[in-house]
């Protein structure tokens, strides 16, 4: 499993290449969503387009790093899941519990639409 990491804007890109299998590409994947979150990153995309196979370790460890991203209130979507992830997550029946885009425009988006506006600025007039 070959993993790059980039910045797009205020989110962290995930690009994963290879296979998410149980040994080093779940490990790999855990470590990487460990860090981020540890970084403070609220927004995580994974590009799953590289991403030639997943077993059931790989989708525990997905799960596992949506789960734990959630707790620190980030946000994480997929990306460009290929025709043979989607099967395996459609046979697991988790496909319609995530959030994949086909391109990085839709997901960054979404992540701009949920991002929670700043709060209005009190004027100096006081209550009524």
């Amino acid at each position: 499993m070959h993993v790059e990491v980039r910045n797009l804007e205020d989110v962290i890109l995930v690009d994963l290449e290879g296979r998410l299998v149980a040994g080093v590409g779940d490990q790999i994947l855990r470590d990487i969503m460990d860090e981020l979150i540890a970084e403070g990153w609220q927004k995580i995309l994974l590009n799953l387009s590289g991403v030639s196979w997943i077993d059931s370790s790989g989708i525990g460890e997905l799960i596992a790093g949506i789960r734990l991203a959630k707790r620190f209130n980030c946000s994480v979507k997929l990306l460009r899941a290929g025709d043979r992830v989607k099967h395996v997550l459609s046979l697991s029946q988790l496909l319609p519990l995530l959030e994949i885009y086909e391109t990085e425009e839709e997901a960054l988006e979404r992540f701009r639409a949920e991002t929670p506006s700043p709060p209005p600025e009190e004027s100096g007039s006081g209550r009524q």
